[in-house]
């Protein structure tokens, strides 16, 4: 299978478009069985992405190891892998951003991942305030002049601390969330971010599978899995679930959105097909716990362009039925 390529900002890596986010491999997706998650990325590797993103605290590690352990049975050309740093805080504020405590979650992440140095590291949904601290930033690029770390980024909740990030020279991907259900990065941050050349990671591309077209009102999930227990905010930001959208309204919009669907495409195909008509996206990340998961989503990449009446049907419902929930909040 072939996955087409895009440019990751001032990285200059050429990646694929579609990556593998290994949230869901470490935890708060229900349980994982360690052969599973290893199949997945397997499968997703086979499948021709050489993206990976995951972070120290997906499984306090567990997601790590298992991408380090995987890569070290292949053997060969590796993928970008990226991490994160910054949510092992507890607890979680600006001030514990510092010099120190990041080295320190950078040195885990090198012990986890089996490597000398971290192709990119990006700090984790940091409260909002650390964006308006310079030394943060400052810190970054002495692990970077330290060998540490070879280029680094951000992960952020919303538009206005993805633009503030960007201010720093050397911020060069910001990872956000962008769907069929979340499309303010598109109305100004994607032209700010495509002018400085800054790679956009998109995660969260399938809503937390509600845009899978697979959840019905009376689906369960696990106690350990977000979905769960933070519906409504109550353990990080409840943007992270169902992309901030009540699950009700969600399953209803996805209803009239599966009418729009392409050729043979699955719901989620079209939903990450969606996303990568956006050019200034270099690569959206959705999860899989499974190998089948994995290479259906890579077969996304080959769908065609979603023409352009479908593009406004999508749009009219989300500025209809989405927006009032979710847009002025990230």
């Amino acid at each position: 299978m072939t996955i087409t390529s895009r440019r990751l900002g001032r990285t200059n890596w050429n990646i694929s478009e579609i990556g593998f986010g290994a949230w869901a491999i470490g935890g708060s997706w229900g349980d994982v069985d360690e052969a599973d998650a290893r199949a997945s990325v397997h499968a997703a590797l086979d499948a021709g992405m050489t993206f990976i993103d995951t972070a120290d605290v997906y499984g306090d590690g567990r997601s790590e190891r298992i991408i380090r352990d995987v890569l070290k049975e292949r053997g060969g050309e590796r993928p970008v892998v990226a991490t994160k740093a910054g949510r092992r805080l507890s607890p979680h504020v600006a001030e514990g951003y510092t010099r120190a405590n990041l080295e320190a979650f950078v040195d885990r992440s090198l012990s986890n991942l089996g490597v000398d140095a971290l192709d990119l590291v990006q700090l984790h949904c940091p409260p909002t305030e650390v964006y308006y601290r310079p030394e943060v930033f400052g810190a970054m690029d002495d692990l970077i002049a330290a060998g540490k770390v070879r280029f680094y980024g951000v992960s952020v909740e919303k538009v206005e601390e993805a633009l503030k990030a960007i201010a720093y020279p050397n911020v060069s991907t910001v990872q956000i969330i962008f769907n069929m259900f979340r499309h303010r990065p598109a109305d100004l941050f994607f032209q700010e971010a495509a002018r400085r050349d800054v790679g956009v990671i998109v995660r969260v591309p399938l809503a937390s599978g509600v845009l899978t077209g697979k959840m019905r009102k009376d689906t369960a999930f696990a106690a350990d899995d977000h979905r769960n227990f933070n519906r409504h905010g109550e353990a990080f930001d409840v943007g992270e679930t169902f992309s901030g959208v009540p699950f009700e309204v969600a399953l209803e919009a996805v209803e009239e959105l599966q009418a729009l669907i392409p050729g043979n495409a699955s719901m989620a195909q079209f939903a990450l097909r969606w996303i990568l008509m956006e050019h200034a996206v270099s690569v959206v990340i959705p999860g899989a716990k499974s190998r089948d998961q994995a290479i259906a989503n890579a077969g996304a990449s080959a769908l065609p362009p979603i023409p352009a009446d479908v593009m406004e049907r999508v749009r009219a419902l989300y500025h209809d039925r989405i927006a009032p929930h979710v847009h002025q909040r990230w």
